[in-house]
């Protein structure tokens, strides 16, 4: 499964900033597997199948990628759907016209991948400052341990279809830097 889900996005090895302010090594290409709905169905569908379980109201997830697969799975769960919108690199925020949905709901948090966990944890905040219930967070793929992490943090079971190690260093103890390598854009 990790495979055919792999190959739904490109990938690029090198030394990457992100959005966090966190470096790493591995870069996806996110955008790339909304390109073909039909080709998500089957991870769509598996990951809502583990969802369902937890009595969600509402799924909910970060823009772009989270929230296209949020409304995916509310459309397959027959639930509401929410997303947040990106207001500085850690801050998210619930628009207007959705925070009334979210308020006094069960929630389950969705984004595409999980690795720094600065959008999932940015929606968390945005959810919870407008009366929501978060219950369970779901992603098709976590990179490294930090999803884990928040989860813990917040009490919140994590589900998610596939798992794959990811180096993720703060800027002052990353080893690409310490030996030279100059950043890649993206």
């Amino acid at each position: 499964m990790l495979e055919y889900l792999l190959n739904l996005m490109s990938s690029r090895y090198g030394h990457f900033r992100f959005v966090s302010g966190d470096h790493g090594d591995i870069w996806l290409d996110l955008d790339s597997l909304f390109r073909r709905p039909s080709a998500l169905a089957p991870f769509v569908s598996a990951l809502a199948e583990r969802l369902d379980g937890y009595r969600v109201d509402v799924v909910c997830g970060p823009l772009t990628g989270g929230g296209f697969l949020a409304q995916l799975i509310a459309r397959e769960l027959d639930v509401g759907f929410a997303y947040t919108e990106m207001i500085a690199p850690t801050s998210y925020r619930l628009p207007t016209g959705l925070r009334e949905g979210v308020a006094g709901s069960r929630i389950a948090l969705v984004d595409d991948v999980i690795n720094a966990g600065a959008a999932v944890r940015g929606t968390y905040r945005a959810v919870v400052a407008h009366g929501g219930q978060p219950v369970v967070v779901g992603a098709l793929l976590v990179l490294g341990s930090a999803a884990a992490a928040f989860a813990a943090d917040a009490s919140l079971p994590l589900e998610c279809l596939a798992h794959r190690p990811s180096n993720l260093w703060e800027p002052a103890a990353c080893p690409l830097c310490a030996s030279g390598s100059p950043l890649d854009g993206v």
